[in-house]
């Protein structure tokens, strides 16, 4: 009976395998334009187009170092090559998020190796448990190597730049004393109290006031 459950439980497992593998979808085509260090467009057998995110990595930014360089890199690997993309998302965007195979060779590895582009580790769930593992080693032995972007002892990963210079960040960012406008603010704001009406008066704050005090640093 043990032996019966135990062959059952094991022809379960293959079958949850099988369906994980097979949720995987593949496309054909050729890249007619690389957008930077992580996108690319297809054109597939029918002439549609496919916008490609290079799963389970992020490439520098334009106006990051290392931007163009990483776009020239993938141009080089994938631009006018016929691929096979290993897909099963997309992102909120509407691209396709996948891997490129180009004769074989892991395009989104070589980016990584080469070091033209981070292990998007925030995403390596959607990765296979043998890739998350050779991608962090080829961005470990990248930046030993100090290859690509590594070249700097500290780069700024592209998802940090974006947080920075994102609409959001930039609304939320403070007056500093310190800088030209913070300290014509700091002097308006004196002269403002300087006039204020007299104490007692309802309407002036109370000594010690936090919205008296200079914004801090």
């Amino acid at each position: 009976m043990t032996k019966h459950y135990f062959t059952r439980f094991l022809l379960l497992t293959a079958l949850l395998l099988l369906a994980n593998i097979s949720t995987a979808d593949t496309l054909h085509g050729r890249v007619v334009g690389v957008a930077d260090g992580d996108t690319v467009t297809a054109l597939d057998a029918t002439n549609t187009q496919w916008k490609i995110r290079l799963m389970g990595i992020d490439a520098p930014e334009k106006k990051q170092a290392f931007g163009s360089k990483s776009k020239e890199y993938l141009s080089g690997l994938a631009f006018n090559k016929q691929v096979t993309v290993e897909y099963n998302k997309q992102d909120r965007y509407g691209r396709t998020v996948g891997k490129i195979i180009i004769n074989g060779m892991d395009a989104n590895l070589e980016q990584v190796k080469a070091g033209m582009a981070w292990h998007y580790k925030q995403y390596q769930r959607e990765q296979s448990a043998d890739d998350r593992i050779i991608y962090a080693q080829a961005e470990e032995q990248a930046r030993r190597a100090r290859r690509g972007l590594w070249i700097d002892a500290d780069p700024t990963p592209p998802w940090e730049y974006r947080k920075a210079t994102s609409p959001d960040s930039r609304r939320k960012t403070k007056i500093h004393p310190g800088d030209s406008i913070g300290a014509m603010a700091t002097d308006m704001r004196r002269k403002i109290m300087a006039n204020a009406p007299s104490p007692g008066n309802p309407d002036d704050a109370p000594p010690g006031n936090p919205d008296d005090a200079p914004p801090p640093p």
